[in-house]
């Protein structure tokens, strides 16, 4: 009889989603790595919840992440969005 393995996904709480955002916003550099950003965690975070976190910050476009590392873009300010919007891509 064969075993049923079972991938088990990592679910942050909304108050782990926070964090993280605030921890983004709130860093010293422009550029932040995953290992920098764990250190600067008020709590442990797990590996595969932290990744979770990020894709669905990226996805949401509050974050841009590169191979230089993770940068935070999201803008409340409704008249520099619109200036972005009109503007020439690169």
């Amino acid at each position: 009889m064969l075993k049923q393995v079972q991938i088990q996904r990592h679910s942050p709480t909304l108050n782990t989603v926070f964090m993280v955002e605030n921890a983004l916003k709130d860093m010293d550099g422009s550029i932040t790595t995953v290992a920098e950003l764990k250190r600067k965690l008020p709590k442990q975070v797990n590996h595969n919840t932290l990744k979770v976190i990020l894709e669905y910050l990226e996805e949401s476009n509050k974050i841009a992440v590169t191979m230089k590392g993770i940068t935070w873009i999201h803008t409340p300010n409704q008249k520099l969005r619109k200036a972005i919007e009109k503007g020439l891509r690169l």
